[in-house]
């Protein structure tokens, strides 16, 4: 592998971000700005967040809860699970808003009922989920339709970025077996009840949190697991690319299906998380300096994502890629369907679970 091949992904991904920030900054500095938008309390839904106990996903589980869904957070951290569901409560406790009653609940949340009538009613848990684990990954699904509970809104929003080269549980690479292969599994296994949950008025709701990077991603069909050339850059952007062309063939079944759910994808912008954690010292160095500028808060990069899972705008609307709450293009590889086909057959091999769009064009 040459210098210049190992570089490529890098500068294409760094320019990316580059571009994504600097035009975060020109609309931070525009005067005025768009009011904060008002959603519809969401009493009775039930929601399950991937990676909901830090940076975007916990803003995310704070601002349904605070509309009033019942919240599952799905990680593989029960100390960070549980401290995030308690810091929820804390932070939204004493606000001066009709707010929801939030705890850490181990009961059958569909059974919740108000202690404080005046106000929504939305709880917080934590379930243990590694997106890393296939095993782990039907284990929670198990738990979950175990209480046979609904399930309105599912975001998958859990991801790694710029990893060392390793691998999951199950073998494959880790970006795209965390970021992308978890992800499908476990949609593909909440299917059925996400179907059962929409209704012609309600759809229920997948949301995927994809990146600006899938606009560099190359999606290398006989090479997923990135063997014969690895770079972590070219490795996320890949995963980031296959999310989006995941929710594309995803909606194009539903509709074929005549089912009550719809599935899009977010783009929350380049957000200050966690996430940096394994670039070099140098871009640490940048991000720290410039990022209270250039980037988005987490609350920030949440709310597209909140807005995806409850906008009455959105109802029935699927197969689309939001960023800044707008209807925007993706890439031009991700509406090949013939890509989206191949992806999703291979991904289904990849699982072991039926290719339910096997017989769909």
């Amino acid at each position: 592998m040459s210098l210049l091949s190992r570089a490529l992904p890098a500068l294409r991904l760094y320019g990316t971000g580059l571009a994504v920030s600097l035009h975060q900054l020109l609309r931070r500095l525009r005067p005025g700005g768009a009011p904060a938008p008002v959603f519809p309390t969401q009493n009775g839904n039930v929601a399950i967040v991937t990676g909901g106990t830090k940076g975007i996903g916990y803003q995310t589980v704070k601002h349904l809860a605070r509309l009033g869904m019942h919240v599952i957070i799905a990680g593989n951290d029960e100390n960070e699970g549980r401290e995030a569901a308690r810091k929820i409560k804390e932070e939204t406790v004493n606000e001066k808003v009709l707010t929801p009653w939030i705890t850490i609940y181990q009961a059958d949340i569909c059974k919740v009922e108000s202690t404080h009538p005046s106000s929504f009613t939305g709880t917080v848990e934590f379930l243990h989920c590694d997106l890393a684990s296939m095993k782990s990954i039907r284990q929670f699904v198990q738990q979950f339709k175990a209480r046979n509970c609904p399930l309105h809104v599912l975001v998958n929003n859990a991801g790694v970025m710029l990893v060392p080269e390793r691998k999951t549980e199950d073998g494959f690479e880790e970006h795209f077996g965390l970021n992308y292969l978890g992800h499908f599994l476990l949609t593909n296994l909440l299917l059925e009840t996400l179907k059962q949950s929409g209704t012609h008025s309600h759809n229920a709701r997948v949301i995927t949190v994809s990146s600006a990077t899938h606009y560099v991603g190359r999606l290398h069909l006989n090479d997923l697991q990135s063997r014969c050339s690895y770079s972590p850059h070219g490795a996320y952007a890949q995963s980031k690319l296959a999310l989006v062309l995941f929710t594309y063939r995803l909606q194009h079944l539903l509709t074929a299906d005549g089912s009550h759910v719809t599935a899009n994808v977010v783009d929350p912008g380049v957000v200050n998380t966690e996430l940096y954690r394994n670039v070099c010292w140098a871009t640490k160095v940048v991000k720290w300096m410039t990022a209270w500028l250039f980037f988005k808060t987490p609350e920030e990069g949440a709310s597209t994502s909140i807005y995806a899972a409850v906008s009455p705008e959105l109802e029935g609307v699927g197969g689309i890629y939001l960023y800044n709450e707008q209807r925007t293009k993706s890439t031009d590889a991700s509406y090949d369907e013939e890509l989206q086909r191949r992806l999703w057959t291979e991904s289904c091999k990849m699982t072991r679970i039926s290719d339910i769009g096997s017989r769909s064009p």
